[in-house]
């Protein structure tokens, strides 16, 4: 009696030892489950883009505590509630762990309300197939090409000036970049004091910037003191001298500014130049003013420090989502209205473009065919061609894209196709508060830099057009190690889309392969400038070049020895 009372008292305390030994394996398998929440707690709650200075810190080590242990390296760009759908072991505790995860977010903002998190969106586009994540964003091997920009031994100091030159720039931000640029090479060559020069403030954009509102004023006087004299503005008493408006020939050579400018001095002690865009030919210029053209772009003209300032935090809120497409979408009314392009418009777009371009005096040519210029490749993609394009090169639709652009003609409504494909799309006007971008609205010029530095750092540069902006990117991102630029074969897109279009092609990865095999080499390697068409002669064949500042291989950037690389 007195055993089997015995037995019954260990049967009891067993039994209980068991359900304590049950009962904290429960709580350790709970704890395990929210231990990925924690982090929320500690990111800060005004986490919405449009109100903050982004943590981008926090973001991304969250993001690495989920995709280092969860996922392979393909999918470490997904938010984190599409990280944790993916996660197949404990299937009840994922389920309780990703509505934690929601209500996170939900409450703290982290997906500002631009950025869509509607299920649909946060699915991989896999329609062409999910190219390898580095094929994506790796940039092309640049093949030991660095900056090569200091002058030759021989080189000296500025010689004494003859007079003072004055420049009146023309166009938009980087049309006068570049002429400024032509403009400290020109005054080397002719031994010039150089006079800042006037921004362009009777163009389309009717922009009232001074030069210190866009570039560091002093930085660009100091940084050129062993090249050029260059002065605020004229001195006093320089008024009685004797004056003249000079246009400089386009792509005019040495001889041309050594013989017929500087000979000008006998006469004049003051030129003013009275525009700056392509005063000066890209290609048979001595190796010293060609490297003296890059030392003035890409470290002299620098922005003011308001820009940068501003440049930088809307670089850091878009590394935030981690890479981003910078996407210069050239669908602008003025860029359609000189273009005569009207795919996709309405009746009464088009002849309001038609009236722009008939009224605007100094665009010579008024009858354009607008179907033909497409057909040539003479058109900005549309927003729905660009959608086509990315949706080809296997860019998931949660790939964060930035509009580097003006206002879109046809607004938000224009942009429906590329968005029904690309969720997150932003820009300047929805990464900065209304407060933030006070200082630089109604200032054209200065909101196109901004534009310009987000797009200079992005992962992938891909402008819709291969206007001013365009060249001027991919030139300074080949400057700075050949980052990835994919420059759309616009012709041979609009074909194949129009082919959809009339039912002879397919929505499908077959003819995406095609726009896959059309890019491989237009991604931004390191390649010898081009040299004008065949066939061409005058200043059609100086056109038909490609720009120096588009692509300043090889004056500017040399190949450097692997065998001597540290």
């Amino acid at each position: 009696m007195r055993r089997r009372r015995k037995t019954v008292v260990v049967a009891v305390v067993i039994r209980r030892v068991l359900i304590c030994a049950i009962c904290v394996m429960t709580l350790l398998c709970f704890l395990t489950v929210h231990i990925y929440v924690a982090p929320f707690n500690r990111l800060p709650r005004r986490l919405h883009l449009n109100h903050h200075n982004t943590h981008r810190g926090d973001i991304i080590d969250y993001n690495k505590s989920i995709t280092e242990q969860s996922l392979t390296r393909n999918l470490s760009r997904l938010e984190s509630n599409e990280a944790s759908s993916l996660i197949t072991k404990h299937k009840e505790n994922e389920i309780q762990y990703q509505s934690s995860i929601s209500e996170h977010i939900k409450n703290t903002e982290l997906v500002p309300p631009h950025f869509s998190t509607s299920p649909s969106s946060s699915k991989l586009n896999i329609t062409s197939g999910i190219p390898d994540f580095d094929k994506l964003w790796k940039p092309p091997p640049n093949r030991n090409f660095v900056p090569c920009v200091n002058p030759n031994p021989s080189y000296t100091s500025p010689l004494e000036s003859r007079g003072y030159l004055l420049v009146h720039t023309n166009g938009g931000l980087n049309q006068m970049r570049a002429g400024i640029c032509d403009m400290v090479a020109i005054a080397r060559i002719i031994n010039a004091t150089l006079v800042v020069p006037e921004l362009d403030k009777r163009s389309f954009w009717q922009d009232t910037s001074k030069f210190s509102d866009v570039f560091d004023e002093d930085h660009f006087i100091n940084a050129l003191s062993k090249d050029i004299r260059v002065i605020k503005k004229l001195p006093k008493g320089i008024d009685g001298l004797t004056k003249v408006v000079k246009h400089f020939k386009s792509y005019s050579g040495l001889s041309y500014y050594q013989n017929e400018i500087a000979s000008m001095w006998d006469e004049y002690k003051v030129i003013r130049a009275a525009k700056s865009d392509s005063r000066l030919a890209n290609n048979n210029l001595p190796p010293d003013i060609q490297k003296l053209r890059c030392r003035a772009c890409y470290e002299a003209l620098r922005f003011s420090t308001k820009i940068r300032s501003m440049g930088k935090l809307l670089v850091d809120r878009m590394r935030s989502y981690g890479l981003y497409i910078a996407l210069h979408l050239r669908f602008e009314k003025d860029m359609l209205a000189f273009s005569g392009c009207n795919h996709g418009l309405s009746a009464s777009e088009a002849a309001e473009l038609r009236r722009i371009r008939k009224n605007t005096a100094y665009w010579k040519v008024k009858d354009i065919d607008g179907r033909v210029q497409r057909l040539k490749g003479y058109c900005p993609l549309t927003p729905k061609e660009v959608g086509i394009l990315l949706t080809a090169l296997g860019y998931s639709s949660n790939t964060p894209i930035y509009i580097a652009a003006g206002e879109i003609y046809g607004g938000e409504s224009r942009l429906a196709d590329l968005r029904s494909r690309f969720s997150m799309l932003t820009s300047k006007e929805k990464l900065a508060t209304k407060e933030e971008l006070k200082p630089f609205m109604n200032h054209s010029t200065q909101m196109a830099a901004l534009d310009y530095i987000v797009s200079v750092e992005s992962d992938v540069f891909i402008p819709s057009y291969s206007g001013n902006m365009a060249r001027a990117v991919e030139g300074h991102r080949r400057y700075l190690g050949h980052r990835k630029t994919i420059s759309p074969d616009r012709k041979g897109i609009v074909r194949l889309i129009d082919r959809i279009g009339r039912g002879a092609e397919r929505d499908n990865r077959k003819v995406y392969e095609r726009i896959i095999e059309i890019h491989k080499t237009r991604q931004g390697s390191p390649r010898r400038r081009k040299g004008p068409v065949s066939g061409t002669k005058g200043l059609e064949r100086h056109r038909s070049e490609e720009s120096f500042y588009e692509n300043p291989l090889p004056e500017c950037l040399c190949q450097r020895d692997p065998s001597k690389a540290r």
